[in-house]
């Protein structure tokens, strides 16, 4: 059967929507606070939902089925068609005039890299801060997932959807019913933001900038609305913790926060990925806690420098930026990339971990890596005992052998990737460090890099083709590789 693209072309109509009706929501806070942006910015609502509906119109005598293929080309081009509507807002207003790094910025938002080429942030008008907050909190649970707590109403089933937009392990579901999973993810998802929103404002934010952090924690993006980003509060450490707790929320798997509201706080406890994930946090903190105590000496911020000697401060300027790398969110209160060659070296290496499955945060994953550590060890006792069976086993069940190639396959193609992502952003100029740099943060969505692209600079200095280059390489880090390349295969697109 060949592709149904009426279906195709329907979906993309109500993201589109969807899209529109969030840059109602920015035109409106541009609204109460006046900034000069409020046409604008509804203009490119009005646009994008108009082409949305008659998309929808058009092809609203669809069948009503999503096989496979087709929900892979949804996931990827609807993530296109978000980050090619979501750049309106910014062009309307001026506020990005060219289309290179209005696309970009978008695209960063929606992928929750949270890589920026804004030279002056605290310059936007209130309405555009807000849009580039929400394109981070729209990608971060997933727009599809958005979509298919809807698809229902218009008798359309999801799991296709689902399945490419959250390949590879931790696919666990609250309820057999696809389209209620997702309901329940978004209202966890919500509540947190909601949660963090107050305990921000509460602790000396303004409720505007507290609103902005909460959408760009949750979702691990990093947009700020500070130049400096958390550094801007680095002599309000309350703040800081506050973004540390709702970072680790946002980079552990959501279905465990589902069981902890619902009283099975032991699935919790006994979760193998979660007990690393926190053992992880905490090994990096105390040996970036230390080297910072004994060794620093670069202040962390031309608004509050980092007290140099203090336990307190040392701890958590550490935990801070081990976290924020790990959970790709990106946000900063220090250059960590001047405090010793060492902690650069090892944040290099964190851009590679990545939060939990199941989770907002990008990167390999660290149930990935779990399971790939499994499978190494155990080889050594395949080699000892030729005949046995010896299968990898996570949370006590066998993890079968399709999983683990498949988790090795995307292990070495993340890894070519990342190689093929330095070497083409060297050929357009960069030097070692900023290459290598750019493309294991791109990749991993993670943000901040190296180099020239060090947390306390931007992207902007990148050649138009090169910002282009990372923006492909954010959509695959976001969606996980496999739902993007296969799409240029040609098996891929064989009538069958």
């Amino acid at each position: 059967m060949w592709l149904n693209f009426r279906i195709i072309i329907h979906i993309m109509g109500l993201l589109m929507l969807c899209n529109g009706s969030f840059m109602l929501v920015a035109a409106f806070v541009s609204g109460w606070y006046q900034d000069g942006a409020t046409l604008s910015i509804t203009m490119a609502a009005i646009v994008t939902m108009l082409v949305g509906v008659m998309a929808m119109f058009y092809t609203r005598g669809h069948r009503k089925e999503v096989n496979r293929k087709e929900g892979y080309i949804i996931v990827t081009f609807g993530w296109l068609i978000m980050s090619i509507s979501g750049v309106l807002p910014y062009i309307f207003s001026g506020a990005i005039p060219t289309l290179t790094n209005a696309f970009f910025e978008t695209i960063s938002g929606y992928t929750t890299t949270g890589a920026s080429i804004l030279d002056d942030i605290e310059s936007l008008p209130e309405g555009i801060l807000f849009w580039r907050s929400l394109t981070h909190w729209i990608g971060g649970m997933g727009i599809i997932v958005l979509a298919i707590a809807i698809l229902p109403l218009l008798g359309i089933g999801g799991m296709q959807l689902f399945a490419a937009e959250a390949p590879g392990p931790g696919g666990d579901k609250l309820h057999p019913r696809i389209t209620d999973t997702a309901k329940r993810l978004w209202l966890i998802y919500l509540g947190y933001t909601v949660a963090e929103t107050i305990l921000l404002k509460v602790a000396g934010m303004s409720f505007f900038d507290a609103a902005n952090h909460a959408l760009a924690t949750l979702s691990t993006g990093g947009f700020s609305t500070k130049n400096a980003s958390l550094a801007f509060w680095n002599d309000q450490p309350l703040i800081q913790y506050i973004v540390i707790f709702f970072m680790i929320l946002a980079g552990s798997n959501f279905v465990l926060s589902f069981f902890a509201f619902t009283g099975k706080v032991q699935r919790v406890i006994r979760d193998e990925e979660f007990k690393v994930y926190g053992i992880l946090l905490a090994t990096f903190t105390l040996i970036s806690s230390l080297i910072i105590y004994f060794f620093a000496e670069v202040p962390t911020s031309e608004y509050h420098p980092m007290v140099l000697g203090d336990v307190e401060s040392s701890f958590r300027h550490s935990l801070f930026q081990v976290v924020a790398v790990v959970t790709t969110t990106g946000f900063v209160t220090a250059d960590f990339t001047n405090w010793t060659p060492f902690l650069t070296i090892l944040f290099f290496g964190l851009m590679f971990l990545g939060g939990s499955a199941g989770s907002t945060a990008g990167g390999i994953k660290v149930v990935r890596h779990l399971l790939i550590i499994k499978n190494g060890i155990l080889e050594f006792k395949r080699t000892l005992h030729a005949n046995a069976i010896i299968p990898v086993r996570y949370n006590n069940k066998t993890v079968s052998e399709h999983i683990v190639y498949n988790i090795i396959g995307f292990f070495v193609l993340y890894m070519l990737l990342f190689i093929i992502g330095a070497l083409v952003l060297g050929f357009l100029g960069l030097d070692f460090i900023s290459a290598i740099g750019g493309a294991a943060s791109s990749l991993g969505n993670v943000g901040p890099a190296f180099g020239d692209l060090s947390p306390l600079s931007n992207y902007n200095s990148l050649p138009d083709l090169g910002k282009w280059w990372c923006g492909f390489l954010m959509l695959l880090g976001r969606l996980e590789l496999f739902t993007v390349l296969i799409l240029l295969t040609p098996y891929f697109w064989k009538r069958i």
